[in-house]
């Protein structure tokens, strides 16, 4: 059996309590539109570790391959979600990954 990849996206953003509703409503937007309209977007979560006074937001995003993220990032769901990042305090860290499995 041939082992597939994926391409693994893991965005993390502080983002201050009070922004915290408007953005995860942002963010939902996105991930709701990316798994309906991207047949390459395979997994889209959004965690919040609400631990401290400003919030940790992580995105886990699964596409099928680089050439399926690439096409996402000319999606106009994402121009609409590039706008609320005006409510972050920090961009934390993007990390791109590759998944191997079987």
């Amino acid at each position: 059996m041939a082992s597939q990849s994926n391409f693994v996206v893991i965005a993390e953003f502080e983002v201050a309590a009070a922004n915290l509703d408007a953005f995860l409503a942002a963010a939902r937007q996105d991930a709701t539109c990316s798994l309906a309209d991207e047949p390459g977007c395979l997994q889209f979560d959004i965690n919040v570790d609400e631990s401290s006074p400003s919030s940790n937001v992580v995105f886990y995003e699964v596409y099928r391959s680089k050439e399926a993220f690439d096409a996402h990032l000319e999606t106009p769901h994402l121009a609409a979600f590039r706008d609320s990042l005006t409510l972050v305090e920090r961009e934390l860290s993007a990390r791109f990954l590759t998944r191997r499995h079987a």
